[in-house]
């Protein structure tokens, strides 16, 4: 992984647009030639982040997902920021569409049409053995071709064979957090889960 230069990084950010940022700094910065840069802060204790680098992480989740069929970012690039700091980036393709939940805010009274190809995507993840702890409406997107994607993939664990009902309903209970969270309770959650049960 190269080290890039801080005049790189600040042309990167003057000539971008951030999408995503928190008290730390920017997230995910969308640049002039349409790739994003992802900047991958961390808490974990900098010789464990230098050691695992976030950004690879999320390259290789990204290659792994595309073998398994799922459609995912196109990483280009993984590089430091602050090797020191264990501070990681990485450049990738992002995917076209939008996500669930923009498209539940733009048309709630229509979330029921959304439902069962959502819950056939989320029960082919799992089925899959695809455990993703940070699953939930922003992170799924529909693409033009009205399939499913998975972006900010970070958060991802492959398991062996399908999912068990523990891990299932853990993964549900997150999806619930997170409507809650975002007061997005009006989300038809409980269909959804029917849905799910019948795409089995």
């Amino acid at each position: 992984m190269r080290i890039v230069a801080a005049q790189e990084l600040e042309n990167w950010l003057a000539s971008g647009k951030v999408l995503e940022k928190d008290a730390r700094g920017p997230k995910v910065v969308a640049l002039a030639d349409g790739l994003f840069l992802k900047i991958f802060h961390t808490r974990r204790h900098p010789l464990l982040a230098r050691l695992q680098p976030a950004a690879r992480r999320f390259a290789q989740n990204a290659e792994h997902l595309h073998r398994l069929g799922i459609q995912a970012p196109v990483v280009l690039e993984v590089f430091w920021l602050d090797p020191r700091a264990g501070l990681s980036a990485c450049l990738y393709q992002p995917l076209p569409g939008h996500s669930i939940e923009q498209l539940y805010n733009q048309a709630p009274q229509q979330a029921n049409s959304l439902l069962p190809p959502l819950a056939c995507f989320i029960w082919q993840l799992h089925q899959r053995g695809i455990y993703f702890r940070s699953l939930h409406l922003g992170n799924i997107l529909r693409l033009p071709d009205n399939q499913y994607g998975l972006i900010d993939i970070l958060d991802l664990q492959f398991k062996r064979g399908a999912l068990n009902r523990w891990q299932v309903q853990r993964n549900f209970q997150h999806l619930h957090h997170y409507l809650k969270r975002h007061k997005l309770q009006e989300f038809p959650l409980d269909k959804l889960i029917d849905h799910y049960r019948n795409c089995a």
